[in-house]
């Protein structure tokens, strides 16, 4: 093709070796995003593209009648408007896990906002209103929204004829997957409890909101086949779903990341992948798709809103007795991630804490709702928050200090889960309150200056509606447990491809994976760790694509983790291949070549007592090492689907929040004033990027606590607000201080004794900042996010 896409540029990063792990080194493409040079996938651009758009149902649960596309095909700079029936192959459907989600519309829309027709176009807005001028007659249907009427008798079903591998042990149709856990006598348990704690609990659905639309360009190629550039989240699933669609074999849909604005798991399923290349391939020419804010509430799945019923018992001295609980998922119209989800919910739902006699059961429904999937926290957000709600209902109850409770009852090392797994690896729960407790509360009243009152410290901030009076102090304490990295016997591996070689008398190291990049900094990491295993001072990362093996997702809290144990792995490899060099070379020049442990440090061949025995540039002269290697973790079993058990996590990650709030009970206003963090994070490979990532997933966790969600009417299943000014997330003005505490105890089983670390702050944020506002106001308070009326009763 003629013409000049944008594309990312290979991120070469310098410094000295000194720069590896451990150190905060600076990421290479920050100054780029913060002064607006970067360049994300929805700045893609070919001279000869074309604009796709996509037609959405305007309703959640109906028959297609008919679609007319005449009119939209006769206005002038269209050059393709495609339906169901156009598509190439009798492949239809894509999914994570199940595929039962349709390219487009037929026969039915599941949800409201579902793709029914596409138009390429030589103008957006040419677009845009070809698409509005096509012409769809639905006979609306009766929707689906709970579980009740989800599973009532006669129930409308979202899928008929399920054939996937969960159908067979589900008790309704409509119920996507479920999981029990059994462990003990729970019954046995609860009659020797002196007391017992009950709650029903409620979690809205929460939008990533990630800032960059969805957005990508899909090229036509002199193959037959397809170069896409796209943000996302795992190139490799998103290619094993897009080209059987396309009737196209994987090595002729090659696809490349573009910046990315944001993730948050909302990026692991397809959004305009498909779409882009079918009109690229359909029209002969290079097609771009960006996603307004409208349609981005619409193009990706969102966090499963949640219902949990809880019952908890606890001895007169403080230690639990027994949990039972049920926890139902609104999953939406498609799987997405919705049976990883479950796993999650279930199988972490007892929390940071020895519980023997546990009866657990976790499910998730099909509705005509929005689709919901993986989102930061996955299925161990909700849980998180109605256990940290009973942990405090029972130190109330046993008047006790809600932190010293959570003490007495933590796990640790070697603690047998509910799902009989043994906790194999430094689990500081106790050790974490103690800190996240021990930090200096911030000053009382201090909105309060020599000129009056500063309203911006205060509830309702510039609003200016109070000046201090109605105003409560209230502080609440929350820990939670999330697992790192795939789970559930999933074949969690990454691929990473390191090339050694002498340029301009420098040797230099290029990291080739298909990571996908979406702000968490691993691209830092990389660099770092080849600096520390190669010891050069230039790395160059290469661009993310499928010419190098899979990745995973970045997702899971795993990337560092996997990818980077990959990179670690391959760098080893690729040094003893230099070293070898090196032996042939120089071997009968030092008998320490032969005898002595040797390292790669400062371009250098050295001994570990730090004698140089050569340069590594004249080691390998014109000759380059280039290896590419797959590296797994250990391996995890699938739950058993009767009872829960198995060794279903490759590792845990905890934190603990303290969360200090200001209410105004008389207009029901919060004021987060500070939501200090420690968490365990193994081995800090970048303690810079760590803190960052701790006080991000504490914002996320504040938000849906106190002002996120998607709003869904109950009758209609439509959203009602799909846009930024309805939809509310923390600015810079509602984000509080974050002081974090970093606690470094390695785990011997991954690479440096790192942990992952993304996504457990997000879970105790939330339960936190309640704990807080209950402590504030003496409200039970037992959905989220609270909302003024749910303060002032109006």
């Amino acid at each position: 093709m003629s013409g000049v896409t944008r594309t990312p540029t290979q991120l070469t990063q310098g410094g000295a070796t000194d720069a590896g792990i451990g150190a905060s080194t600076l990421r290479p493409d920050g100054t780029l995003k913060v002064t607006g040079e970067f360049a994300y996938s929805s700045d893609l651009w070919h001279e000869d593209m074309l604009w796709g758009f996509t037609l959405r149902s305007t309703v959640a649960h109906a028959e297609i009648v008919s679609i007319d596309t005449s009119e939209a095909l006769a206005q002038s700079g269209v050059y393709a408007v495609l339906t169901y029936d156009d598509l190439p192959t009798e492949v239809k459907n894509y999914g994570l896990e199940i595929q039962d989600t349709p390219v487009l519309a037929h026969g039915k829309v599941r949800h409201h906002g579902e793709p029914v027709a596409l138009v390429a176009a030589d103008h957006p807005e040419t677009a845009r209103r070809a698409a509005a001028k096509i012409k769809v007659e639905y006979a609306e249907l009766p929707v689906v929204t709970d579980e009740e009427s989800a599973t009532r008798e006669g129930a409308p079903l979202v899928h008929e004829n399920r054939k996937d591998h969960h159908a067979g042990h589900v008790p309704h149709p409509n119920i996507v997957h479920r999981q029990p856990i059994v462990r003990g006598d729970a019954d046995a348990a609860a009659r020797r409890a002196d007391v017992i704690v009950t709650g029903e609990y409620v979690f809205g659905m929460q939008d990533q909101a990630f800032l960059g639309p969805e957005s990508g360009l899909a090229v036509p190629a002199e193959d037959g086949g397809v170069d896409l550039y796209v943000a996302t989240q795992w190139l490799h699933s998103d290619l094993r779903q897009i080209a059987p669609v396309l009737g196209l074999p994987e090595n002729k849909v090659r696809m490349t990341l573009s910046g990315v604005g944001g993730a948050f798991g909302g990026r692991e399923d397809l959004s305009m992948q498909i779409h882009g290349c079918l009109l690229a391939l359909r029209t002969g020419k290079p097609v771009k798709i960006v996603y307004n804010r409208f349609e981005s509430f619409f193009g990706h799945v969102h966090r499963h809103p949640a219902r949990l019923w809880y019952e908890h018992g606890a001895t007169k001295d403080g230690k639990l007795t027994h949990m039972k609980c049920r926890i139902v998922l609104d999953g939406g119209a498609y799987a997405s991630a919705s049976p990883a989800v479950v796993g999650n919910a279930s199988s972490l739902s007892v929390g940071p804490y020895v519980v023997d006699d546990v009866d657990i059961e976790a499910i998730a429904l099909y509705t005509n709702n929005p689709p919901c999937g993986a989102m930061r926290g996955f299925g161990a957000v909700q849980a998180c928050f109605a256990y940290e709600a009973q942990m405090d209902k029972l130190a109330k109850k046993l008047g006790m200090d809600p932190v010293e409770f959570r003490q007495l009852n933590a796990m640790e090392q070697g603690t047998l889960l509910p799902t009989g797994q043994v906790v194999d690896s430094p689990a500081p729960v106790a050790e974490l309150l103690r800190r996240v407790k021990a930090m200096p509360l911030p000053p009382e009243n201090q909105w309060e200056t020599t000129e009056g009152a500063d309203v911006r410290a205060l509830p309702g901030g510039l609003s200016n509606t109070t000046h201090g009076e109605d105003v409560v102090r209230g502080i609440g304490y929350a820990v939670g447990i999330k697992n790192v990295g795939f789970s559930e016997g999933f074949d969690d591996y990454s691929t990473a491809r390191v090339r050694m070689e002498v340029v301009g008398g420098v040797p230099v190291a290029t990291v080739h994976t298909a990571m996908a990049e979406v702000g968490q900094g691993g691209v830092t990491v990389h660099a770092q760790i080849a600096r520390t295993e190669l010891g050069v001072d230039q790395v160059t990362i290469h661009p993310a694509d499928t010419r190098v093996g899979s990745a995973g997702s970045t997702s899971a809290s795993r990337q560092t983790y996997v990818t980077g144990g990959a990179v670690k792995n391959t760098c080893e490899h690729v040094r003893e291949k230099v070293l070898e060099l090196g032996r042939r070379k120089f071997g009968t020049y030092h008998p320490a070549w032969a005898t002595a442990e040797l390292l790669l440090e400062g371009g250098k061949v050295v001994t570990d007592g730090g004698e140089v025995l050569a340069d590594v540039a004249d080691v390998l002269e014109d000759e380059a090492v280039d290896l590419e290697l797959e590296w797994r973790h250990r391996p995890t079993e699938p739950f058993d689907l009767r009872t829960g058990q198995g060794n279903g996590h490759v590792q845990y990650s905890f934190a603990a929040h303290r969360a200090v709030v200001e209410v105004d009970t008389a207009l029901g206003l919060v004021k987060v004033v500070e939501l200090a963090c420690a968490q365990d994070v193994g081995k800090a490979l970048n303690p810079l990027s760590v803190v960052g990532q701790i006080q991000g997933g504490t914002t996320q966790g504040l938000g849906v606590a106190v002002m996120e969600e998607i709003i869904v009417d109950p009758k209609t299943a439509k959203v009602r607000n799909p846009s930024f000014t309805d939809y509310l997330i923390p600015t810079i003005l509602d984000t509080p201080t974050i002081p974090v505490d970093v606690l470094e105890l390695a785990d011997e089983h991954a690479p440096y004794g790192l942990r992952g670390i993304g996504e457990a702050p997000t879970l105790s944020s939330t339960p936190a900042v309640l704990a807080a506002i209950r402590n504030a106001t003496g409200l039970e308070l037992n959905r989220t996010p609270v909302r003024p009326e749910h303060l002032t009763g109006t």
